[in-house]
């Protein structure tokens, strides 16, 4: 049998249960692969605690888990984008990656090319397609400009400001503890701020001054919004696409007038990765930049699948840093 981390209730980490659970085999446009490294998001843990409608899973028990890398084992009728033997990569719903193997159709999946380990695959798929749209889609940053990005040391923080450090701009992070800090700078920014040793507003505008980001990029939410719209230039734009602090509260958009004709967007990816060549397109492009080292893709935290109630405990007192994985 195939072991997975099932929860039968919303809750805490403790929710978990290590047990059996029927795979099947796949069916048209389907695919079985068995996971060898599973990538830990801050989703699965909203997910796993409930309660929030960005985040539902359609019935309980559930098996939570977005991505993951593993190998086709079989394949299920009509089926030519993969064969048996490929090794592959996902980060997309229906949720089910916190099992040592699953059945998902093929259309979502992409080939891993050479160059890039399986533990570097997991951990940086979904999350370099998402810095990849933020930085290149939602807002273009060109050369020159200055951009801020909260949780520079978390997984799209590290790749996005490598990719916006790429692409000619000054950058400057935030993260949560001196160790992330150090993290930040060793992944992209040229300047980093502990927001919990000093406050992230007035650091930033003694390095550049008052109203010069051209962008922010937050996932934070509640506790970083407010202060972060104080710091763009006029016409500059505020890239919401997380809360990790919590939901921020129905704004006045009449004050986005008043803080400079600010332009504000909450993205996700199930709008900017939509279709399979735009996934193929952009994982090649992001792949090719980990392969020759254009992006670094660390990971810091390895722990098994069996153990998924530590990695979510962990994750959720942000002891952990930078990317993590779990392994079947």
């Amino acid at each position: 049998m195939t072991k997975a981390a099932v929860i039968h209730q919303h809750g805490d980490p403790d929710v978990f249960s290590w047990e059996d659970v029927e795979v099947g085999s796949p069916g048209l446009g389907e695919v079985r692969v068995r996971h060898t490294a599973i990538s830990l998001n801050w989703a699965d843990l909203k997910y796993r605690e409930g309660g929030d409608n960005h985040y539902p899973v359609p019935s309980l028990p559930a098996v939570i888990g977005l991505e993951a890398v593993g190998v086709v084992e079989e394949v299920g009728e009509g089926v030519d984008l993969v064969e048996v033997g490929d090794r592959v990569a996902y980060g997309a719903l229906p949720l089910g990656a916190y099992a040592e193997a699953r059945v998902i159709t093929a259309e979502c999946l992409y080939l891993v090319p050479d160059g890039v380990n399986d533990e570097q695959a997991a951990a940086a798929y979904l999350k370099g397609l998402t810095a990849q749209y933020l930085a290149e889609r939602a807002y273009p940053i060109a050369a020159g400009e200055t951009v801020l990005v909260h949780a520079a040391a978390g997984g799209v923080g590290m790749i996005l400001s490598q990719l916006a450090k790429h692409r000619g701009a000054t950058v400057i992070g935030t993260a949560g503890s001196a160790d992330k800090v150090a993290i930040a700078l060793a992944h992209g920014c040229d300047h980093a701020i502990d927001y919990l040793a000093e406050d992230f507003q007035e650091r930033v505008i003694e390095i550049v001054g008052e109203k010069k980001i051209d962008v922010v990029f937050d996932s934070v939410g509640l506790a970083t919004f407010e202060k972060s719209l104080d710091l763009l230039r006029p016409r500059g734009m505020m890239v919401s696409y997380g809360h990790a602090s919590g939901k921020v509260p129905p704004i006045d958009i009449v004050d986005l007038a008043h803080k400079g004709s600010l332009y504000l967007t909450r993205c996700t990816g199930r709008t900017y990765n939509t279709g399979r060549q735009n996934f193929v397109t952009q994982a090649d492009a992001l792949f090719a930049m980990i392969a020759d080292g254009t992006v670094r893709v660390d990971v810091n935290q390895r722990y098994a699948l069996s153990d998924a109630a530590r990695a979510h405990r962990e994750m959720a007192t942000r002891s952990t840093k930078g990317l993590s994985v779990l392994i079947p």
